[in-house]
């Protein structure tokens, strides 16, 4: 297989788009590195394709690599043919390849093998032929009697083992039912409790498997592990056996139906049980793999929130037999002052609590609240509003998710970095900062236990852990780094930096001062020259004389990027002081096209310079919409049908998003309410943090479920 070409294709991209790309990442450049500062190589892919893109190499490089080990393994069997050769050559999937070597895979003991060892595979041949004039199955069979095989009816059976096995392992039959169970095939799905819980709506339940719905298949799949549910697909074994007569039934002779009794043995025996565990595996495979995308895009956008930055805030934890942990800290996330609070039962104690919180906020200047979402969420946040307006000075707050936060906390990082706090006072500074800047601290969490998905924990934990790493140091590259604040967590997720050298920053940070030059990360420990190309774009000096070093102008085009503030007449300074509109004015007046040619770079990279000198040290996070801060607080009762609510969706899932409207309980928006245009899936509307209005279409205050609707044509109906 030429990878390359079948990329090309796959992707609808250019063979040179390809070929550069491959080459790239084989000369050991990181996604980010590859999706920023080689555009003009690429044709400007973005991160998220080339990482498909890398990921199909591989997997295809995989498929040859398995298809070298099968060639050998069957032609040191001396089986190898011209006709097996173009077969293994021409397959596209490990499936077909398995398909293939399954007759010349090593087996373990089967009937099949018994009766090879009995000395029945020239009979079971004998009949598979079914050449006419050749005496009947009775007799051939007398030729092979021993003191294995007492009878002729041993001798038959021996020998359909032998044809059933054969009939199993084709690779043509198995891949034309394969074909057809999946179009054609039931899934159905049987009660196997008496009580079913949250598994009911599946106590007789059935769908085509072409039809069945990603998040169906987990909820199935998950009552089955749970043994809830009793799982099969259903298919007309007269369709199957009929398709495979078709393939071995010839010339209609004594033989034909000891060859019939032996395809109706390998469908039932051998062939569907494979088959139904196969396809059973792919829509669980095309299961997975859809919800980790989805997992990963919103993580993506949980990550992208813009921080509110330099604002004094209080997190609050909140419990209800341990107390509310509370910890103050400024602007930039260092911990002022923490303590602990009663406002919930069973304590109860409400003004005390007030008035802890009210000397924070004279003491420190306190602009924000950050609530944990978790148990006893809805009375803390009930009264962080009552504070806020017996205070009337304007503070806001905002209910955060504390996914994570207590295996954080427990982590000998949280241990690290606060030794002097106890567990729950450092979950408290975690909400704090995670509203102040979710980047930065979400960056210290297991991806997988932000929570923002569905059935996180039925995936495959490798597949999930390498797609979500890959979002996160997508969103940390994009972000870019400030080198003299970041954490050795944050830093480690830059490109080309490993745990080990994230610590050696910090390290040298520590011993010799804030860091005033990009340049100076080349004297860092076992941060090698190509480490240095791959980092450096995406890490910010603030501190440096040279204002490049607070962009994502990259070392290697500071020379392009000096000549070009030359040939607009610019300098430095006029890049410091925010003169940049004669720098834009100056550029559409030569052209891009000439200024790329005369500075010897590509219009793509020039076009990323004048953007980073328009807004040096510019957070891209910053002109997305800000995050909704609320200073009041509702309850599932206070809702009616038909009110209107700003909302902030807190997880885009399969069937629907959830909208935190300000009520502990956030409502579903259900994909049928999102929009009066059918989509496939509620992202391609909706993402996490998008501020929204919903209406409300009822309530459960029993279940605690809130059903909203972004359709206000839907209120009447």
């Amino acid at each position: 297989m030429d990878i390359l070409k079948q990329l090309t294709k796959e992707f609808s991209l250019k063979p040179w788009q390809v070929e550069n790309t491959v080459g790239l990442i084989d000369d050991g450049n990181t996604i980010p590195f590859i999706s920023r500062y080689r555009k003009e190589a690429t044709g400007s892919l973005d991160d998220q394709l080339l990482r498909e893109l890398y990921d199909r190499l591989n997997y295809l490089r995989g498929l040859e690599e398995q298809k070298e080990k099968v060639i050998s393994s069957i032609t040191e069997q001396e089986l190898m043919t011209d006709e097996i050769m173009a077969s293994i050559e021409n397959a596209s999937t490990l499936t077909e390849l398995e398909d293939i070597y399954r007759p010349f895979r090593p087996k373990r003991k089967t009937r099949a093998s018994v009766a090879k060892a009995k000395g029945l595979q020239p009979l079971a041949d004998a009949i598979y032929a079914q050449e006419k004039g050749t005496p009947s199955p009775d007799i051939l069979a007398k030729d092979y009697l021993s003191d294995e095989v007492e009878t002729i009816e041993d001798a038959l059976q021996g020998a359909r083992d032998i044809i059933a096995e054969m009939i199993s392992d084709d690779p043509k039959g198995r891949k034309l039912l394969r074909y057809a169970i999946r179009n054609h095939g039931t899934l159905t799905v049987k009660g196997a409790k008496e009580d079913l819980g949250v598994y009911e709506m599946y106590k007789e339940y059935a769908e085509p498997v072409s039809k069945i719905a990603t998040h169906r298949t987990l909820a199935i799949n998950r009552g089955e592990k749970e043994g809830f549910l009793k799982v099969g697909i259903d298919f007309d074994k007269t369709i199957a056996t009929d398709l495979l007569y078709s393939l071995h039934c010839k010339n209609n002779t004594s033989s034909t139906e000891e060859v019939i009794t032996a395809i109706d043995d390998a469908f039932k025996r051998l062939i569907f049980p494979s088959i139904e565990n196969e396809i059973r595996n792919e829509l669980t495979d095309a299961a997975n793999e859809k919800s980790i995308k989805v997992f990963g895009e919103n993580t993506r956008q949980l990550l992208m929130q813009p921080p509110v930055k330099n604002r004094v805030t209080i997190g609050l934890d909140p419990g209800y037999r341990t107390g509310c942990k509370v910890a103050v800290v400024d602007g930039t996330g260092k911990v002022l002052d923490t303590g602990v609070i009663y406002p919930a039962p069973p304590h109860s104690k409400i003004e005390e609590a007030k008035k802890i919180i009210k000397s924070f906020v004279n003491k420190y200047g306190v602009q924000m609240f950050a609530i944990g979402n978790g148990t006893a969420s809805h009375e803390t946040e009930v009264f962080a509003a009552e504070v806020i307006k017996e205070l009337n000075c304007g503070i806001t707050y905002m209910v955060v998710s504390e996914a994570g936060a207590s295996v954080y906390s427990a982590s000998k990082l949280a241990a690290e970095e606060f030794p002097e706090y106890d567990v729950s006072l450092r979950s408290a500074v975690s909400i704090a900062r995670r509203l102040q800047d979710p980047l930065a601290e979400l960056v210290k969490i297991d991806p997988k236990a932000i929570g923002v998905g569905q059935y996180q924990h039925d995936m495959p934990q490798k597949e999930l852990t390498s797609a979500l790493d890959g979002v996160v140091e997508d969103c940390v590259n994009s972000v870019g780094v400030d080198l003299n604040t970041a954490s050795p967590q944050l830093l480690s997720r830059v490109a080309g930096i490993s745990s080990a050298v994230a610590k050696n920053i910090v390290v040298f940070r520590e011993e010799n001062g804030h860091f005033t030059s990009r340049s100076q990360l080349k004297k860092v420990a076992k941060l090698g020259p190509k480490a240095f190309e791959q980092c450096a774009g995406f890490l910010r000096v603030a501190e440096s004389d040279n204002i490049f070093d607070n962009t994502a102008v990259h070392p290697e085009s500071y020379e392009a990027a000096g000549k070009l503030l030359k040939l607009c007449k610019l300098d430095k300074n006029d890049i410091k002081k925010g003169n940049i509109e004669e720098l834009n004015n100056q550029v559409k007046t030569i052209g891009t096209s000439a200024l790329a040619l005369e500075l010897g770079i590509g219009e793509p990279t020039l076009k990323d310079i004048v953007s980073e000198l328009s807004k040096p040290g510019r957070d891209p996070r910053d002109e997305l919409p800000q995050p909704m801060l609320r200073s009041d607080v509702m309850s599932i009762e206070d809702l009616k049908t038909g009110m209107e609510l700003k909302g902030t969706v807190r997880n885009v899932i399969d069937f629907g998003a959830f909208v935190d409207v300000g009520v502990h309980q956030d409502g579903l928006v259900h994909i049928s309410q999102i929009t009066n245009k059918y989509i496939k899936h509620p992202s391609e509307v909706l993402k996490v943090g998008d501020i929204v209005t919903v209406w409300v279409l009822d309530t459960d205050v029993k279940r605690n479920r809130i059903s909203l609707t972004m359709r206000k044509d839907k209120l009447n109906k």
